[in-house]
């Protein structure tokens, strides 16, 4: 079945796991290797640890900020600032062109972090344009960050959610800190549970996938887990992970202290088809490090060092260009080296429709067209050089509009619902061919139909 329920931003349909998804949703997940079970094969992340301060104490973490050796979330080999993180960022983006992701999981919470982990994401933003930003939260500051995840473009968040029973969150958490106040016990639980609930709530209404993580604790939360996947698939969460606790007594957390047994394989195999029947499942978690580097599975961290990174970037645009070539390849299994192949870029609002105004659009997103048909890339964020007339200084906007057309150099034709005279003008004389034709149309039927019509198809253009 598909349910479907009216937001301010539009329609919000939901799969039930069996359902094939959307072709929007489809190309987001198929980009990110956390959410995506092929996609880990193909494409590499990397988390930043800019954020050490956490506002819940979890009675099975134990945050180390100088540790190499143990593979567990929480623990990094340092802290970077954000002028660091996006100093690496460009070092292993170089180093590793599979590179999809960037996110913020720690060592503690990024939105107990709140001006590192925005000041970091922002940087990363407008600095590399094609990079999909993600970020994990225990969910307390939720509610107060969805609008800033939302307009920076971070499509995709995970939450971790135990339980969704107060009593037995206050077996969890030994305290959190909200407003300046501390709270335990149930008193606590009542106020994170809600908390999240109404992130969650907030960030599905807006369209950014969330992830829900949960940690199996024996004895505690083992039958309590398929409840929060009920309530967070009604709540539009769009996957499950069921994390297998780690309470190992070298590792110093408060479970691992006391004795606390980690779930068995049957126990794991048990919860996780009990979740499934409500929501899809993830079963490829490696519980990463807050600073892990590389496909999932391996973890490269310990290659890049800040020592290594150069002290005057280089530019940005030939890096991105060669990572378009190789993930349209990686996502179509080599049918865009084809010499008919090309990239095009789309200006849509949700991913669904050509529907946004060249000058208006934030983000444009690229499709390979190819013998595999027509499919998403990446996406490239990019400031409106339209800003209304009031505020548009024909300067400031003749120097917008050019880092937006340098931005799609590397593309045969972009679709939208609207253009102006002036960037058609240019954007013909760059050898892109604007197309309005298809306005209010999916994107899909609308990219393959041109492509089969044009009298050269792709010739792809390569730039170097």
């Amino acid at each position: 079945m598909m349910s479907c329920s009216s937001t301010a931003s539009g329609s919000r349909c939901q799969s039930t796991p069996s359902e094939p998804l959307s072709a929007a949703i489809a190309g987001k997940v198929a980009l990110h290797p956390c959410y995506s079970k092929s996609g880990h094969h193909r494409f590499a992340r990397m988390h930043l640890p800019v954020a050490p301060a956490c506002n819940l104490q979890c009675n099975y973490c134990n945050r180390k900020f100088d540790c190499s050796n143990e593979s567990r979330p929480g623990v990094s080999s340092s802290l970077l600032t954000p002028e660091q993180a996006v100093a690496k960022v460009r070092q292993v983006a170089t180093a590793i062109p599979q590179l999809s992701v960037v996110g913020i999981a720690g060592p503690g919470d990024p939105l107990a972090n709140i001006v590192r982990t925005f000041t970091t994401l922002e940087m990363v933003r407008e600095q590399l344009p094609d990079m999909k930003l993600c970020l994990s939260t225990n969910g307390l500051m939720l509610p107060d960050a969805v609008d800033r995840l939302v307009s920076l473009g971070v499509d995709h968040v995970t939450v971790t959610i135990n339980t969704l029973d107060p009593e037995i969150a206050a077996q969890i958490y030994a305290w959190l800190w909200l407003d300046g106040e501390r709270y335990s016990g149930r008193e606590a639980g009542e106020i994170l549970i809600a908390r999240q609930l109404e992130g969650v709530r907030r960030l599905t209404a807006q369209g950014v996938l969330v992830k829900i993580n949960s940690v199996l604790i024996p004895g505690i939360n083992d039958f309590a887990l398929a409840d929060v996947s009920r309530e967070l698939r009604g709540a539009g969460a769009f996957i499950h992970n069921i994390m297998l606790l780690i309470a190992r007594p070298e590792h110093g957390t408060v479970f691992g202290l006391n004795g606390q047994a980690e779930p068995d394989a049957e126990m794991v195999a048990r919860v996780r088809e009990s979740c499934g029947e409500v929501m899809p499942q993830m079963t490829h978690c490696q519980q990463c490090r807050a600073d892990a580097i590389g496909m999932l599975g391996e973890d490269r961290s310990q290659q890049f060092t800040l020592a290594s990174v150069e002290p005057t970037p280089q530019p940005w645009l030939p890096t991105l260009f060669r990572r378009a070539q190789l993930h349209a390849s990686l996502v179509t299994k080599g049918e865009s080296d084809d010499e008919e192949a090309c990239l095009v870029a789309v200006a849509s609002t949700h991913g669904e429709l050509i529907d946004c105004h060249f000058g208006h659009a934030a983000r444009f997103r690229i499709y390979s067209l190819s013998a595999a048909g027509a499919v998403l890339v990446n996406e490239r964020f990019t400031p409106k050089y339209c800003q209304g007339t009031e505020s548009c200084e024909p300067q400031e906007s003749d120097a917008r509009m050019d880092a937006v057309l340098d931005l799609l150099a590397d593309v045969k034709a972009v679709f939208c619902a609207r253009i102006g005279y002036e960037p058609w003008q240019k954007l013909q004389s760059r050898g892109i061919q604007p197309c309005v034709d298809d306005a209010w149309q999916p994107i899909t039927s609308s990219l393959l139909r041109w492509w089969q019509a044009a009298p050269t198809k792709g010739q792809n253009k390569g730039v170097a």
